[in-house]
């Protein structure tokens, strides 16, 4: 009976390797196309393959599943980074390639050669001449704490260690090398204090005024100023993405007025208030120009983006124009909800004529997985953020919920992406609001407050 039985196992294993390299073969041919459709169909292959190779313990068909995995992956623009963790440990030979890659280090074209106090003034001095854009202050704070830290990140590098510096009524100044790339000094404090500097040819002259000798009052108003309370990490790239824009206007809505240009100015208004708050923020376009969809998330990847943002305007037909408004926030899923359905018809509509209905579906159906629940959590930050702005200033703004939907703006994308619909540019009152520029600054600075919650609150978890 044990002889039969390991016959029988002998023969189905023997099975599964003929079957194994038919597949292999199959994938293989199908990752050389062009076609989306035949990408994933590898992608899901490679998959299975690697599945199989897990049980019975079969390496060297590992190795083929997750090259194939890898390179099918990044096609598709899919997260695939766990699955090169593998295949590094697998490979031998790349260890010392990666090894390295990782050894090799970009340096700033700019030295600080000398940091001195001179005439009540912190004074850096560099080897060239500093350029415009190359000094990036901005504060944080945790008033719980009574943390006050007053931060310049500058493209540069030091000559020496660091350095930890002193001056009467100041806790602490610190020097340092942040990354290759950048300089950071860190000037802290137990109570606010007061920043003035000024970039002159090789120097960066900051002068500190200790402030903690005034009033009480005086200390209250200043705290009145900063509203909302500072994260100790804003070492975050956010893309920011209008939708629509050029050959295609969007939705036209209430007296004509056009999605497209909506939408962007809202964008360039985030951007500005989320770039003060020392944020990295990019916009995948700052002019009336035309984007495919896929072309986006590109982008978003290209920049490494730690969150995608796409800002649109909502719509309905005219029968329904009055009474249809409100606020929603949308991530990627393949969504049940027919209203869901119905939106993202209308946002994909300039982009997915040229792709069949099986491509749409599968392509959808691979790449939800990834970041959803990130996604998600953006999603309601940035809604409850928006919302809470909105209702301190505007009357009868409604909330329409967070949502999921299959928006082929957010495919590809390899960080927590959401769509933000700002209103319904079909409905008279939210119309006019979204053309008002008081009512626009008003939605950017709740959709960035929203923003330094998702953080805040990603940090927590």
């Amino acid at each position: 009976m044990i002889k039969v039985f390991a016959l029988i196992l002998f023969f189905i294993t023997a099975l599964y390797a003929v079957n194994d390299q038919e597949i292999l073969k199959r994938a293989d041919s199908f990752l050389k196309s062009s076609s989306k459709s035949n990408q994933f169909r590898a992608y899901n292959d490679y998959k299975n393959l690697y599945l199989r190779a897990l049980l019975n313990g079969d390496n060297k068909l590992k190795y083929a599943a997750l090259k194939g995995i890898i390179s099918s992956g990044h096609k598709l623009h899919i997260d695939v980074k766990r699955y090169e963790q593998e295949y590094k440990h697998l490979s031998h030979a790349s260890k010392k390639n990666h090894k390295a890659k990782k050894k090799i280090k970009v340096t700033s074209s700019h030295k600080l050669k000398s940091v001195r106090f001179y005439n009540k003034r912190l004074v850096l001095q560099f080897d060239k001449n500093l350029q415009k854009k190359q000094v990036n202050y901005f504060t944080l704070s945790d008033k719980k704490k009574s943390i006050y830290k007053y931060v310049f990140d500058i493209h540069a590098s030091m000559l020496k260690k660091s350095n930890t510096l002193k001056q009467e009524g100041v806790d602490k100044i610190k020097l340092a090398q942040y990354n290759p790339n950048t300089l950071r000094l860190v000037i802290q404090n137990k109570t606010p204090l007061k920043i003035r500097f000024f970039k002159k040819g090789k120097e960066l002259s900051i002068k500190i005024i200790n402030k903690s000798h005034k009033t009480k009052n005086a200390i209250a108003r200043h705290k009145y100023k900063k509203k909302s309370p500072k994260r100790l990490d804003r070492n975050k790239i956010i893309v920011i993405d209008a939708g629509h824009g050029g050959k295609d206007p969007g939705a036209i809505g209430y007296r004509k007025y056009r999605e497209k240009i909506v939408v962007l100015s809202i964008a360039r208004e985030l951007k500005r208030i989320l770039r003060a708050r020392g944020f990295t923020v990019y916009m995948t376009r700052d002019s009336d120009r035309f984007i495919k969809l896929r072309n986006r998330t590109k982008y978003a990847n290209r920049k490494n983006a730690d969150i995608f943002i796409s800002i649109h305007a909502n719509a309905v037909g005219r029968k329904d124009a009055k009474k249809v408004c409100g606020l929603e926030c949308y991530f990627l899923s393949t969504s049940r909800s027919s209203r869901a359905k119905k939106v993202a018809e209308m946002e994909n509509s300039a982009d997915l004529d040229e792709m069949d209905y099986y491509g749409k579906q599968s392509f959808l159906n691979t790449i939800n997985s990834h970041n959803i629940v990130a996604s998600n959590k953006l999603a309601i930050d940035l809604q409850r953020g928006a919302l809470s702005t909105l209702k301190s200033r505007y009357k009868n703004v409604k909330d329409a919920g967070v949502r999921e939907g299959p928006f082929w703006v957010l495919v590809g994308a390899q960080m927590p992406s959401v769509l933000v619909e700002v209103g319904f540019i079909t409905h008279p009152t939210e119309a006019r609001r979204l053309v008002s520029r008081s009512y626009q600054k008003t939605m950017a600075q709740g959709l960035a407050n929203g923003v330094e919650r998702y953080f805040i609150n990603s940090q927590k978890r």
